[in-house]
């Protein structure tokens, strides 16, 4: 990690979190298991992947941010939430997520994937509402019809994972690569969300404003990273490569 981004990171959060992206081979393609959370609290009607807050306990060297602990407490809350026991030696790390200043509940979180195990659904009646096994492609589609509500990381994780034709691809890939750092702020007007690659992620209030478009269009220039929100589909705009 740079110098430049471990400053970027170098900010207070409320904590550190972990989730788990859980894969399976469908019918028609690869499924993810998303979570519907309450209709109060923390992202209340969101649907997520299994995870949550890293406890102390988790973190046996002391050290809160760390992989280790991140592990650790991704095995616990996909267990405490859905039932299903993940080894944490099965865990791919793949993305780590610092949420914008200003986000209701600023968690620093650490995504892993995995092939779903054996076993049954055992829901937790006061942190998941429902799951479900659905396609990313499926899981887009019903957001861009205001059927199903995400948070930018889980509507970034799904898009990424449209194009694996089976979860030992997407795991694969996931593990060819690097460890994708996502740093964020919200543009001015709170409709986009940039990440630390955008050229507008630095720049004052009046510039970032001019910059923040929602496509490719004769006055987006520079690079780009940007997830915008002020309409229905989002658009995801990456002129980097950078994550998904």
């Amino acid at each position: 990690m740079s110098a430049e981004l471990d400053a970027l990171m170098d900010d207070s959060v409320d904590g550190f979190a972990a989730t788990v992206v859980l894969l399976r081979d469908g019918e028609r393609g690869v499924e993810v298991l998303l979570a519907e959370r309450p209709h109060r609290g923390s992202f209340a009607d969101a649907w997520v992947f299994p995870g949550g807050a890293v406890d102390a306990a988790d973190a046996s060297d002391g050290v809160l941010d760390g992989e280790a602990a991140a592990r650790r407490a991704a095995v616990r809350e996909t267990f405490e939430e859905v039932g299903l026991v993940v080894e944490a030696d099965d865990l791919v790390a793949f993305s780590h997520w610092t949420p914008p200043p200003g986000s209701p509940k600023r968690l620093r979180t650490w995504f892993f994937a995995a092939r779903v195990p054996e076993g049954e659904l055992r829901l937790a009646p006061d942190e998941v509402v429902a799951v479900q096994w659905i396609r990313p492609i499926d899981v887009l589609e019903r957001h861009a019809t205001g059927g199903m509500t995400l948070w930018p990381p889980t509507w970034v994780t799904v898009h990424g994972l449209t194009r694996a034709a089976s979860v030992d691809e997407a795991l694969a890939e996931l593990a060819a690569g690097e460890i994708r750092p996502y740093v964020s702020r919200y543009s001015d007007d709170r409709t986009a969300v940039l990440w630390q690659e955008d050229e507008a992620f630095d720049a004052d209030a009046e510039h970032a404003a001019s910059h923040a478009v929602p496509d490719d269009g004769p006055d987006a220039r520079g690079d780009r990273h940007r997830l915008v929100m002020d309409r229905l589909p989002w658009i995801y705009v990456n002129t980097l490569g950078a994550g998904f």
